[in-house]
């Protein structure tokens, strides 16, 4: 069955505050299975607050967030196990313990959630770190003797060690630099379109929006202002979203990626 552009996530009147400080107020946002979502917004407007909900490291203050149908905040342990297996997270500074190397920081969610042997584990381990484009002898690297590059590539092995359904990826290339990046974005799209998931990329990229995302979604105000294609977010009139996509960086991205885009009846 084709469930192409059904929701993987729903979100829907999400509150998120700290104290008197209110970052999210009824903000509504789905997630659809096989897409990549850019999501975008000024500096405080909550997009990393918004990751961390949806994958239940925040509880929110009202609202509800579904992942896969579910609330995770309301399951019981054991099912919310089962429902976190299938989503994997690349936090913005990789977040690889750094008394590991690279093998055994892929094999551990391997071997704690998918109940495989460490001699197992490892095998797979390396798979996945080749799928992340990382060479055989990076599997016994420590994390700081990686450079920014194959920091963030190890982060999204890990991130895929459990052949995730949604991948969650917070700022995947801040820091790297432009040929770095564009690989990157690239990997990324290489990998949904070979593996199926769905994508929520929290980014201030301009140059991975346009080559990588399907939708952009824009929080302004603590909500999401628009959730669209990028031709229809450009269009929005909104003061943010004008300054961002319409200034010289803006322009820039959007040039290079029709300079880049596949001939006319090609997939991307």
């Amino acid at each position: 069955m084709n469930r192409a552009g059904e929701a993987v996530v729903e979100i829907r009147g999400l509150v998120n505050r700290f104290g008197r400080h209110v970052v999210h107020d009824g903000l509504d946002l789905d997630i659809r299975r096989g897409e990549i979502l850019g999501v975008v917004g000024g500096s405080g407007s909550g997009k990393s607050v918004l990751l961390r909900s949806i994958v239940g490291l925040k509880r929110p203050d009202g609202g509800t967030v579904r992942v896969f149908g579910e609330e995770l905040q309301r399951l019981a342990p054991a099912r919310r196990t089962q429902v976190e297996r299938r989503f994997g997270v690349l936090f913005q500074r990789g977040a690889l313990f750094s008394s590991l190397d690279l093998q055994e920081n892929v094999a551990l969610p391997l071997i704690e959630h998918g109940g495989l042997t460490r001699p197992d584990a490892e095998r797979l381990a390396r798979v996945k770190l080749a799928m992340a484009g990382l060479p055989p002898d990076a599997a016994r690297l420590d994390p700081a003797a990686l450079s920014g590059g194959m920091i963030k590539r190890a982060a999204l092995a890990r991130a895929l060690a459990l052949d995730p359904e949604v991948l969650f990826l917070d700022e995947p290339t801040a820091g790297l630099d432009p040929i770095a990046a564009a690989a990157f974005d690239r990997l990324l799209l290489t990998l949904r379109d070979a593996l199926g998931f769905s994508v929520f990329l929290v980014t201030h990229d301009l140059d991975t929006l346009y080559a990588s995302c399907d939708r952009v979604a824009v929080i302004a105000d603590k909500r999401i202002r628009v959730a669209d294609t990028l031709p229809v977010v450009e269009a929005t009139e909104d003061p943010w979203i004008r300054d961002y996509f319409h200034g010289p960086r803006g322009r820039a991205a959007r040039q290079a990626a029709r300079r880049h885009s596949p001939p006319q009846g090609e997939n991307r």
